[in-house]
């Protein structure tokens, strides 16, 4: 499945479109009980590029750095970038050590947002990764992957029905400290799955 040609500018420009949406109010006060107010990050910088579109400020005091992701599609699923630049095998966002708190994935025909917090999602992708990925390329159970071609580089996604993810997240919310502990990755590693085509077993990666 392809998306259409773009480049960040023109996401950046089509984000900013939905940005000053009067709705987003309502779905923060309805996610952080004590919202006192929000700020819009709209500038191409270090904050942008960090994954952080927004600020949340909330009366205690904290902030909460939200990335805003608006869908002008009702999709069964919700994307998981896993290559930004899939040749070159630049880490899309779900790979990435972004400074956001929470990814807002939100669905503008059917005004439903999903507030996944960034660091579960990111455990999550380590759990299940390379069975989605799998199972994205068999195109099994509503998995999808979902290739954009920008021009001069192609995107990759993984689509993971919405309830699977969810469910996912939950799970990836419970730490057991009588189990072995999971490796801790280092980021400098790289990737944490090299690419691989399609056919191949993760034995042969």
């Amino acid at each position: 499945m392809s998306g259409p040609v773009y480049d960040f500018k023109e996401c950046l420009e089509r984000s900013h479109a939905y940005s000053e949406q009067p709705w987003w109010e309502s779905v923060y006060r309805q996610a952080f009980p004590s919202f006192q107010s929000m700020q819009c990050v709209i500038k191409d910088g270090w904050a942008q590029r960090g994954g952080i579109d927004r600020v949340v400020f909330l009366n205690s005091g904290k902030t909460i750095l939200v990335d805003e992701k608006v869908l002008e599609k009702q999709w069964p699923h919700i994307a998981l970038e896993r290559w930004s630049d899939q040749r070159r095998k630049r880490p899309g966002w779900v790979q990435k050590d972004l400074a956001c708190d929470f990814i807002a994935y939100a669905f503008a025909p059917t005004q439903r947002c999903y507030m996944l917090p960034f660091q579960t999602l990111r455990r999550t992708w380590v759990r299940n990764g390379k069975q989605w990925i799998a199972k994205a390329w068999k195109r099994e159970d509503g998995f999808r992957e979902i290739l954009a071609d920008n021009s001069t580089y192609t995107t990759e996604c993984i689509g993971v029905p919405i309830q699977t993810l969810l469910d996912a997240v939950r799970d990836s919310m419970i730490a057991d400290w009588c189990c072995q502990a999971m490796p801790i990755i280092d980021a400098q590693d790289g990737p944490l799955f090299a690419a691989h085509e399609p056919g191949q077993t993760e034995m042969d990666t």
